[in-house]
């Protein structure tokens, strides 16, 4: 472990802060994000320089470089990475001082918090799906834009979360087993039980829900159609959850995770000009900004802040408890009269 080498003798600093990253909990996106940011900054210094001789000269050069490349809030971003890492490597002894102090000081950029997004509209997004032509990927998609349910939701939800008023499929599948599905019709649970290297329903996850409390999500006819086209050509799981989203690929029946699930999203945006290596959340089209497009434009038809926030999982106990007892009601009509159509 890390903790038993002595930090001024590691012959890899960037290698040690994200090991170190890892006992710390953070996520393997966090970790990715930080070491491809510092890797980086190490390939941009000069050959004699490396991070732990680096100085606050080298430091602007690089933030320097990467403007006009990506976004201000992306200079920020990466500004604050390297800052992070010299200054944990400064308080474990591996580098004498922290150079980045002074750039983040002089620094014009800021993270921006609340970007103002790609602006996409309805007909264009319909159009976009149009395109998808796999099963799988066309299925994720339209998930994700029909709930705004976040990408780890998306990847735990398992045949029993989802119902579907079908004979056919509920014959051939395991699916609404959930007991708080038996009288909600058309419709998907998002559990708040489901964190990274828990056991739930028999498997071990690998992303985290962040609902404080389950939701149940109702689910039109173009959600229905999408999902049980996918289900014809499933491949049977190994797991014993019976995940809904499994891959088709190298992971052959196994759950997709979160990154599966962007890289599908990206090569898509990129196709469409929607994403560039470097460009940020106002510019990058991904499985965020579906939610984003859901609160944004299902907010704007039913005017109804309170259902959007119950659909979404961001409420309070007092509020999902409303929504919760007059499902039926308010929920369901609000949604199935408001949302927009995708599928041609």
């Amino acid at each position: 472990m890390s903790s038993t080498r002595a930090a001024s003798d590691v012959d890899d600093p960037i290698g040690y802060f994200i090991e170190d990253l890892t006992y710390h909990g953070k996520t393997e996106r966090t970790r990715e994000s930080y070491e491809r940011v510092l890797r980086r900054f190490e390939t941009f210094l000069h050959a004699e320089t490396t991070p732990g001789t680096a100085t606050h000269r080298d430091c602007m050069a690089f933030v320097h470089s990467l403007r006009g490349e990506v976004a201000d809030s992306t200079v920020a971003t990466y500004a604050a990475y390297l800052h992070r890492f010299y200054g944990y490597m400064t308080e474990v002894g591996a580098f004498e001082g922290n150079p980045m102090t002074l750039v983040m000081e002089e620094m014009d950029e800021t993270v921006d918090k609340d970007p103002a997004r790609r602006d996409i509209p309805i007909p264009t997004m319909r159009a976009f799906v149009a395109g998808i032509r796999h099963p799988l990927h066309r299925a994720l998609v339209v998930t994700l834009l029909k709930t705004g349910m976040r990408v780890g939701e998306c990847c735990n939800l398992d045949l029993r979360d989802l119902s579907i008023e079908d004979e056919e499929l509920n014959a051939a599948y395991p699916v609404g087993e959930r007991p708080v599905l038996a009288d909600r019709p058309n419709s998907l649970y998002v559990t708040s039980e489901a964190t990274v290297g828990e056991t739930v329903n028999g498997e071990v996850r690998t992303a985290s829900n962040k609902r404080k409390r389950g939701t149940v999500i109702p689910i039109d006819d173009e959600l229905s159609r999408t999902l049980k086209r996918w289900l014809a050509i499933r491949p049977d799981s190994p797991s014993p959850a019976e995940p809904l989203f499994v891959g088709t690929a190298e992971r052959w029946g196994k759950r997709l995770d979160p990154q599966a699930v962007r890289h599908v999203v990206e090569r898509y945006s990129r196709e469409e000009g929607w994403y560039r290596t470097g460009g940020g959340a106002a510019e990058n089209v991904t499985p965020h900004y579906f939610r984003h497009f859901f609160t944004t434009h299902l907010r704007d038809r039913t005017g109804d802040r309170g259902v959007v926030k119950y659909l979404r999982g961001d409420v309070a106990d007092d509020v999902i408890d409303t929504y919760t007892h007059n499902w039926g009601d308010q929920v369901r009509e609000t949604y199935v009269e408001n949302v927009y159509r995708l599928l041609a």
